[in-house]
């Protein structure tokens, strides 16, 4: 990014508006003059020194109004640097985020920093301009994994743009495995009332959410639940946790695999989920599966409609998905009617405050 150095304008050094009047007659001797050859030099060799030095030297702003916004470092900032720097006792908490869902995301990070668990978060941003905004506020936080999409078309819900955006997650997720981090998956439309953390018992590879709304008993089976109606569960890709073994592995394989047998098309406007879901289905008996609380991770379609299950649920929840509804404003609404908008009264939470 240029970087402009706006100059002031320069009076005429030989005007001073200063100058004592001219000498009486009575007083013909002239006065000392300080701008004096030696003076000159002085001053020019302090400029050539600003001049040079400015560019590495933080100036408040109004002095010389030098603005070096120091981004492009972070083109060149690894996946692996990035975990090293936020992975706390070998985990990692991951959003994908493109710049419209940049409101979401401080939102989603204001509930996180209750829970104390922002300095673990790292944003896979993809687009500059989210890169950028995050490192810029909260450097560190953001990396971008090549190639960039055109974050444009990935705004609307069933788009190509949109299946290319969310088919990514699971090769980023893979690459995260692989470096040795077990690592927890939200989407951005999503708000911690508790830390999901806790809530991961055992030692398994996959822990999911279920996304239907039937209620289910307390004591539920945390076993992946049977098939529906289309041959495969109804399991939530929107929050993942696994852990670096072989058996989370294949299972981000197998769903990279099923992606690619199942691309968008103008008649089958397909997303990831059902992917996910055939791969977890397909991989069941290979792999150590955990379907995680309905009462700690309710889907956004029991959540948002049941007020008599959240009632008697009430304390129990964890993480609130505000799904089963689509569009920004529609969610933000929603978000707002139920409290969960915090950005609105609570942007200084945040770790980039008001965006």
């Amino acid at each position: 990014m240029s970087m402009f150095l706006h100059q002031r304008s320069l009076h005429n050094a030989f005007s001073n508006p200063f100058a004592a009047p001219p000498p009486s007659s009575a007083n013909s001797k002239r006065p000392i003059s300080i701008l004096t050859p030696t003076t000159l030099l002085v001053l020019l060799c302090l400029v050539m020194v600003v001049g040079v030095f400015s560019p590495w030297v933080n100036i408040p702003h109004g002095i010389f109004s030098v603005s070096k916004p120091a981004v492009s470092k972070w083109n060149s900032y690894t996946l692996d640097q990035a975990l090293s720097f936020v992975g706390k006792n070998g985990t990692v908490i991951i959003c994908i985020v493109s710049q419209p869902y940049l409101p979401f995301l401080n939102n989603w990070l204001i509930s996180i920093t209750r829970q104390n668990r922002q300095d673990m978060v790292l944003v896979i941003a993809e687009d500059y301009a989210s890169l950028y905004k995050v490192n810029e506020r909260w450097p560190g936080h953001a990396v971008l994994i090549p190639p960039v999409l055109d974050a444009e078309s990935a705004h609307k819900f069933g788009s190509k743009g949109f299946f290319n955006f969310t088919a990514r997650r699971p090769s980023h997720l893979l690459k995260i495995l692989e470096l040795g981090y077990s690592v927890m998956y939200n989407d951005v439309d999503m708000v911690w009332l508790g830390d999901p953390l806790l809530q991961l018992e055992g030692n398994h590879d996959v822990y999911f959410t279920d996304d239907m709304i039937p209620i289910k008993p307390l004591n539920h089976s945390h076993a992946l639940p049977p098939p529906g109606k289309k041959g495969r569960p109804y399991i939530c890709s929107c929050m993942i946790f696994l852990r670096p073994t072989d058996g989370a592995k294949l299972v981000l394989r197998r769903w990279i695999e099923e992606l690619q047998n199942q691309p968008w098309s103008r008649t089958q406007k397909s997303n990831d989920q059902p992917a996910f879901n055939w791969a977890l289905m397909k991989t069941a008996k290979e792999v150590d599966l955990y379907l995680l609380p309905q009462a700690a991770f309710p889907t956004g379609g029991l959540y948002f409609k049941n007020k008599t299950w959240v009632k008697e649920t009430k304390g129990k929840h964890v993480i609130i998905h505000n799904n089963y509804i689509v569009g920004f404003e529609k969610k933000i609404k929603r978000f707002r009617d139920y409290g969960l908008w915090l950005v609105d009264d609570h942007a200084d939470e945040s770790p980039l405050g008001r965006i």
